[in-house]
């Protein structure tokens, strides 16, 4: 798939509101979670695996309460996506200090990295919107 339209990425599958986790870890892990049996991803693990590598390199903790966890791999076949809102805030060693409760995950391929810089910089946008960041904040369903 070769869009950059973020609505096209994600899958009401891959929408979680209230998504549980205190740490972290936690939060990536069930954001992660979001994508198994997905279609396009053959390695839940290797996703996993090349998420918490990129996190490693330095924080995807943006500020304004938002992270952009992202990784290329060979462990899907196109672009994926998942979002959530937490049930609390979490430390995210964000370059605001502040804690998180918006993420965005995009996971592709190394060959999609144009379509990769399109998409973060599309939700970066999209999410520097006060307005915007509140109502996700106050969605109560993933159709919200």
């Amino acid at each position: 798939m070769h869009t950059t339209e973020i609505h096209q990425l994600l899958s009401p599958r891959a929408i979680s509101v209230g998504l549980p986790g205190a740490t972290k870890t936690d939060v990536l892990n069930n954001l992660i979670d979001l994508l198994q049996g997905h279609p396009l991803v053959q390695d839940l693990e290797a996703v996993r695996a090349a998420v918490f590598e990129r996190e490693e390199m330095m924080s995807t903790g943006v500020g304004k309460g938002l992270a952009l966890p992202h990784a290329k791999t060979a462990a899907v076949s196109g672009t994926v996506a998942a979002f959530a809102v937490t049930a609390a805030p979490v430390p995210f060693d964000a370059i605001d200090h502040l804690p998180v409760r918006l993420l965005f995950l995009l996971v592709g391929t190394e060959a999609a990295k144009s379509q990769h810089i399109k998409v973060l910089s599309r939700v970066s946008r999209l999410m520097n919107q006060e307005a915007f960041r509140e109502r996700l904040l106050q969605a109560g369903s993933a159709e919200d």
